[in-house]
């Protein structure tokens, strides 16, 4: 049986030059065989998982902000 994906989400950067999101492969068994809908899933799903431990209010809103443009960019993939 095949494990989920595993990502992993970090908020990045400094209060001047903008905060970003980096993510990482937990496990990378898998990552020749997977579609970009997969991997925006995962995205996903570690940033809602990022979202519920963030605690600066900048680093909040950066995440919320990358879970609307995951969300907006899967309701455009076919």
């Amino acid at each position: 049986m095949e494990s989920p994906l595993h990502i992993e989400a970090k908020t990045c950067g400094c209060k001047e030059k903008g905060i970003t999101i980096a993510y990482s492969f937990i496990d990378s068994y898998h990552s020749l065989c997977l579609d970009r809908k997969d991997i925006m899933l995962g995205q996903l799903d570690a940033c809602e998982r990022l979202l519920k431990y963030t605690t600066d209010e900048m680093d909040r809103s950066a995440v919320i902000k990358e879970i609307a443009e995951i969300k907006m960019t899967l309701d455009l993939l076919p």
